[in-house]
């Protein structure tokens, strides 16, 4: 566990973004005045990607109002940026500017107000901020991956690509796999990092139609599970500390369970998964002392199977937290 004062801290960044309705992307930027067609201007200069310099227009110089509110959102900006650097300091977990670039777009567009949700690698290290626990995790690209369960309540179509290019980072489109299979993902050129969305669905892989992003998703097996109660939580990256929906901690765990029978030949990969699965467990257990049996009998048939085939494995893990490999023994 991270000690008081430091948790304290992560809780006081959360509760001043959660005020907030729109974050400012990028570095906090200066003011600067600019002169043109006989008036005088002010923009706030900023980074939105490293090296990289664009200007955001503020208002006239006599309106003082909007100098004054743009003033401020500067400063609440630089004062996370310098908390978030404590934090990670201190071992949270920080995701780096891409992804803190692509999440602020995302949530200024009010994403994930209307429950686009943030999974994978993203919404393990979240919830380990969230419960304020030092765990290691291994430094890898992490992708950004993206699901939603059920159609996005927009009041218009938002096109998934275009709001990636407004970050002003370099995103382009994946081609699918042949001219008539669309493009589930975008990819930061010079990078490995790629931003995917998912969906419910039957059959692993099958593309999906997302009208309501102008875009596609890769169906994935019992999504519609992981995404159901999805939970408000929030997301270090950058200097930013971003609102987002995550998945449930039970649900993640047995499904990430079930992932790691899904894996083939990838060892490193479904090592990943069953850590990840027992981490979360002795988390619940030790600090809420969650029972996890009446979220494994609420799981689906083939997620409570895969627990129970990697029991052993489990085990294993948990030998330093008792109580969580007890839990997981009397659901046999």
């Amino acid at each position: 566990m991270h000690e008081a004062a430091i948790r304290a801290l992560y809780s006081e960044v959360k509760e001043r973004i959660n005020s907030t309705a729109e974050l400012l992307p990028g570095t906090p930027g200066t003011l600067v005045r600019r002169a043109g067609t006989g008036h005088q201007y002010w923009y706030r200069s900023y980074y939105p990607a490293p090296r990289k310099r664009s200007e955001q227009f503020v208002g006239t110089v006599s309106n003082a109002a909007a100098h004054e509110a743009m003033q401020s959102r500067i400063a609440l900006s630089e004062w996370t940026a310098k908390q978030v650097a404590a934090l990670s300091k201190f071992g949270y977990q920080v995701a780096d500017k891409v992804v803190a670039g692509v999440l602020v777009e995302l949530h200024n567009r009010g994403m994930f107000a209307v429950d686009l949700v943030v999974v994978g690698g993203l919404a393990y290290r979240s919830w380990l901020n969230e419960y304020a626990v030092i765990a290691a995790v291994a430094r890898t690209q992490e992708h950004i991956e993206l699901a939603r369960r059920q159609s996005l309540k927009l009041p218009a179509p938002a096109a998934f690509l275009s709001m990636m290019q407004a970050t002003q980072l370099p995103f382009t489109k994946i081609p699918g796999a042949s001219r008539k299979v669309p493009s589930t993902a975008v990819k930061l050129q010079g990078s490995e990092l790629r931003v995917e969305l998912f969906a419910p669905g039957a059959i692993l892989g099958e593309i999906v139609a997302v009208p309501e992003l102008e875009w596609h998703a890769q169906a994935i097996p019992f999504y519609g599970y992981l995404l159901e109660g999805s939970r408000r939580a929030a997301m270090l990256a950058g200097g930013h500390c971003i609102p987002v929906m995550l998945p449930a901690v039970t649900r993640m765990i047995w499904y990430q369970l079930y992932a790691s029978t899904r894996r083939g030949t990838d060892l490193a990969l479904v090592e990943r998964d069953l850590l990840q699965a027992a981490t979360l467990s002795a988390i619940l257990i030790e600090q809420d002392g969650v029972v996890l049996r009446e979220s494994y009998r609420s799981a689906p048939r083939e997620l409570r199977n895969a627990a129970l085939l990697q029991l052993p494995r489990l085990e294993r893990l948990l030998a330093e937290h008792p109580r969580a490999r007890d839990e997981f023994r009397k659901l046999r």
